[in-house]
């Protein structure tokens, strides 16, 4: 109840009091003066007690004063009863209507609060927005049917205009004429998306920008809501990225492929050789030439890879490592119906190597896994960690078919996969930076066993 109604909480008990003694005076009096009636008096304590009592109490109050009214007129019978019945109507269609409308103005007044709440929080909510909007280091714009900006924070103008007019007004074709054709379709469709398309600033250069953008209804019809990334250079570096790994990678399987080879020849040359002693062959000029390609073979296969000499090995936080292969892994396992089960240790020393390496090893024995659990009832990989003094050891044990034939594996075209060198890469990278990869025995499923040199040095080196 409004604190400045005369019904308000804290008068409700004198206006009781004060309606009781009302009722009472007004019965007394009529009792002395029998010549002058005052039962219409009756309706000043009905009023002071309709506005907060229930229908019931009103009920009995209207009851007991129309019965004061016709109980002391002193008419017959039949006059006292018309006239109970008259006051019965008069004074509870008074009170009831009292009743009504201070219910109803209550309920008004509860909606004007509650309006103003809701106003007042609006207000707040849209002020926080604004503020994060205006802080945010990405470009935020809204854009209208026409293709023009409507706002737009500091951020976008940097990126737009920067040290220019505001560009909130000016067409967002200017900027990205990609979102041309996007405006002609927001005004029919409604949808939510991303693209990566030109950018361009107001003195006419050029960048690579990542949009998410989106269409919403408003009471001026439907607007564009986007916000843009300058991925230049990101873009930039995730290229000079990939071809340095692209490279570095390249190096290793050569280095590998190179240690077979050499291998191969050292095997044929001692039977070489061998043969050179008879003296049938030891003059024949075909049987010489082939001992000369094979010597230049070997000189070829001399470009085994040797750890580290081509890289720069630092120290690597490998449970960051983990983290983000976990994140890049466990929705393709969820979709494949593989349970990742993580039993790695939330603290691990720092090892030697290369994290975008270690990744691509992670993510070509889950691929593996995956592959071998495809058709088992129970899909299940488990990732664990093992601290040793001098290395850590990561298993990576899956519920699949097995190894067949586990000398066949890290041969490469030999082992099992898409191209028969996923496993012999993976050992080659290991073993670039001084790790090694090797396959347990196990009377279930499959087990790989991912070894890791610790980082000793004094200084804080962290990829």
């Amino acid at each position: 109840m409004d604190a400045y109604s005369i019904y308000s909480e804290a008068n409700r008990t004198a206006l009781l009091a004060t309606s009781l003694i009302l009722i009472f005076a007004i019965a007394v009096i009529d009792v002395v003066t029998p010549s002058f009636p005052l039962g219409y008096l009756y309706l000043l304590p009905i009023l002071l007690v309709s506005g907060f009592l229930d229908r019931e109490w009103i009920a009995i109050i209207v009851l007991l004063c129309a019965f004061l009214t016709s109980a002391l007129s002193r008419y017959e019978f039949k006059q006292a009863v018309v006239l109970f019945l008259m006051a019965l109507t008069a004074f509870g269609g008074t009170g009831f209507f009292v009743s009504e409308v201070v219910l109803n103005r209550q309920k008004a007044l509860d909606y004007i609060r509650k309006m103003e709440t809701e106003i007042r929080l609006r207000r707040e909510t849209e002020d926080q927005l604004h503020g994060l909007v205006q802080s945010s280091p990405l470009a935020i714009v809204t854009i209208g049917t026409n293709g023009e900006i409507l706002l737009a924070n500091d951020a976008a103008q940097n990126l737009f205009a920067p040290g220019g007019a505001p560009i909130p007004g000016q067409a967002i074709a200017q900027f990205l004429p990609a979102l041309r054709s996007v405006m002609q379709q927001s005004r029919s469709h409604l949808f939510r998306t991303r693209i990566r398309c030109r950018g361009q600033r107001k003195g006419g250069e050029m960048f690579l920008a990542t949009v998410w953008f989106s269409t919403s209804l408003t009471a001026v019809g439907p607007i564009v809501s986007a916000i843009i990334v300058d991925f230049s250079e990101d873009a930039q570096d995730r290229e000079d990225l990939s071809l340095e790994h692209l490279l570095k990678n390249a190096k290793i399987l050569v280095g590998a492929i190179s240690h077979e080879i050499r291998n191969l020849c050292g095997a044929v040359l001692v039977v070489f050789k061998n043969l050179s002693r008879v003296p049938e062959l030891s003059r024949n000029e075909d049987f010489n030439a082939l001992g000369a390609l094979i010597g230049g073979l070997e000189k070829l296969s001399l470009m085994e890879l040797k750890p580290s000499s081509f890289q720069d090995l630092g120290a690597v936080e490998l449970f960051s490592v983990l983290d983000e292969f976990r994140v890049i892994v466990e929705h393709a396992c969820r979709e494949s119906g593989i349970k990742v089960l993580w039993n790695v240790q939330e603290t691990l020393p720092l090892v030697t190597g290369d994290r975008y390496g270690m990744q691509q090893v992670f993510l070509n024995l889950t691929r593996n896994s995956q592959r071998a659990m495809e058709t088992t009832p129970r899909k299940e990989l488990t990732i664990s960690s093992e601290v040793n003094p001098a290395s850590v050891v990561l298993r990576f044990e899956d519920t699949g078919v097995g190894v067949s034939d586990p000398s066949q594996l890290f041969r490469p075209f030999n082992e099992p996969g898409a191209t028969g060198l996923g496993l012999y890469i993976s050992r080659a990278i290991l073993r670039s930076f001084h790790g090694d990869l090797q396959h347990e025995e196990r009377v279930e499923g499959c087990s790989f066993a991912v070894t890791l040199e610790r980082f000793v040095s004094s200084e804080d080196d962290v990829a």
